[in-house]
């Protein structure tokens, strides 16, 4: 395609954001940093660049390997970037992801919403 684009359209269109709009507020609150500095959302990025990308408190980093400006579905989009992300954190955001629904709040599928009973139950266990 081209040599280089916009990050906060890369970001957006290799679904590390949900939205451009996402994207680019990260970019403006210094969450997306390209060599160890923080960039604005009209950086323009090159192939073979690593961004660091702070999301839910943990640091994603990713490779540039294609740089596409639309967005693409995800089979695509995976093969436009290598996750370089440390061991290290890939292992404190899987803990996190994992303890992050407990299976104690779900539950059975057609049960509907819970009752106000049940919510004063469900409410005095979590305390």
């Amino acid at each position: 395609m081209e040599n280089k684009v916009r990050i906060d359209k890369w970001l957006w269109s290799v679904r590390i954001f949900k939205s451009r709009t996402i994207a680019t507020d990260a970019c403006k609150g210094g969450k997306v940093k390209i060599a160890g500095v923080a960039v604005k959302a009209s950086h323009m990025i090159a192939e073979g660049d690593v961004v660091a990308v702070k999301k839910e408190g943990f640091t994603f980093e990713y490779r540039a390997i294609q740089l596409i400006e639309k967005r693409v579905g995800a089979p695509i989009a995976i093969t436009c970037y290598e996750d370089v992300t440390p061991a290290a954190e890939k292992n404190k955001y899987e803990a996190w992801f994992t303890n992050a629904t407990p299976t104690s709040e779900k539950r059975e599928r057609g049960s509907g919403r819970p009752t106000k009973k049940e919510r004063r139950e469900i409410d005095k266990m979590k305390s």
